[in-house]
């Protein structure tokens, strides 16, 4: 019988189906570990690759020989540009450090090219402004926050700014905890998602101080801070912002808390303001019957859909994931899990948003969990790899 030419076109794409190009899978990332050196086991910033596809990270290399990296972050990305990693060195005697490295983006191999004060003993905390032309450390032990330059071959100046928190007229009055709160305690150096303003926990002080950012000199505006109580004996350490930029979330160390803050600006050239605002919502980070003075809060991240929120504690050795209400942005309880070690300091997201690395310092071990975007429950973990007392982990 004979067959129209369209009808043998149809049983020809019949019998060869089209098939779908396949999708390259992601490609592995650099992942840096900043380790405590005080111990002698530890000889600075370690560095492992990361398979976007399995969340498996290789055995980690030194990357970088350098003391105490308890905290980092990268210059923002510029098309064809060298990339600098710059780290605190949490060093008490005489004074902290900080330190700029450039990487190698074939090997992630650093090199140091630069080593600045860090305005005082114990930073803690270091964030790089988005254009790529401030840098902000929070000192901890030295209760004190200083700005710096980030000069044409990425290395910093020396700071053009150190703000003493112990002025009490500016900074308030310490906390009623009297073996932390002695001193004011300057725990993180967080930037606002416009880029303008520079929010600082006191642990010392239970209080959250903004300053507005000038971006070409490094300056921060120290003549009027806007000064935020929290509860006193809380000791905030670590605000994350949610992606709609309204609202603010402060995980509080000592009482083992989350506040939600409401954010706003103006847009005043003349006078800008970042205001908080209280929203009168907290929820506590242990569950019920956790002893509160068996532990410490440390870190806290929110997911890029801003739907999750996520928690550690030191003591339960807990990571705690919260739904975020869309409509107020209250948090509810999703899951309580074992951080798989000891001692969690410092947890981030990998940049797909599937997995969570987990830095547990006590235990000397990096636990990488697999994350349910749909639930944000988190299952695993799914590998354990040994790294001396992880202070820090941050994908580049």
């Amino acid at each position: 019988m004979f067959l129209p030419a369209f009808a043998t076109t149809a049983r020809s794409f019949a019998s060869f189906p089209l098939r779908k190009k396949k999708v390259p899978p992601p490609a592995p990332v650099f992942v840096y570990f900043g380790t405590d050196t005080g111990k002698g086991v530890g000889k600075g910033i370690y560095q492992s690759r990361f398979d976007p596809a399995s969340g498996q990270l290789t055995p980690p290399v030194l990357a970088a020989a350098t003391a105490m990296p308890s905290f980092m972050a990268m210059s923002p990305p510029r098309n064809g540009q060298k990339r600098f990693l710059y780290s605190v060195n949490e060093v008490n005697d005489p004074e902290g450090t900080v330190t700029t490295f450039i990487q190698d983006s074939g090997t992630g191999a650093l090199s140091q090219v630069g080593q600045v004060s860090a305005g005082g003993p114990g930073p803690a905390y270091i964030s790089v402004d988005a254009s790529g032309h401030a840098a902000f450390v929070a000192n901890y032990a030295g209760s004190s926050v200083a700005s710096y330059r980030v000069l044409p071959d990425g290395t910093l100046s020396q700071p053009v700014d150190r703000i003493d928190f112990k002025d009490r007229q500016k900074f308030g009055v310490r906390g009623p905890n009297a073996g932390r709160q002695d001193l004011p305690h300057p725990h993180c150096a967080t930037i606002s998602p416009d880029n303008r303003f520079l929010l600082v926990c006191d642990l010392g002080s239970d209080a959250i101080s903004v300053f507005v950012i000038d971006h070409e000199t490094g300056h921060l505006t120290t003549s009027d801070p806007h000064l935020f109580s929290v509860r006193p004996g809380s000791g905030p350490r670590h605000v994350a912002f949610h992606p709609n930029s309204r609202w603010v979330y402060g995980v509080n160390e000592l009482d083992s808390t989350i506040d939600h803050f409401l954010w706003t600006t103006t847009s005043s050239q003349e006078n800008p303001q970042g205001l908080l605002v209280n929203a009168n919502f907290h929820v506590k980070t242990i569950a019920p019957d956790f002893p509160a003075d068996k532990n410490t809060a440390a870190e806290i991240a929110v997911s890029s859909d801003g739907l999750f929120l996520y928690v550690s504690n030191r003591g339960e050795d807990s990571l705690v994931v919260f739904s975020i209400r869309p409509k107020d942005g209250h948090l509810e309880l999703v899951q309580r899990i074992s951080c798989g070690g000891k001692t969690p300091r410092q947890f981030t997201l990998d940049p797909t948003g599937r997995f969570l690395l987990c830095g547990n310092q006590g235990s000397s071990t990096v636990t990488v969990f697999r994350r349910d975007a749909g639930t944000g429950k988190l299952t695993g973990p799914i590998q354990t790899l040994a790294v001396d007392s992880p202070f820090f982990t941050m994908f580049a």
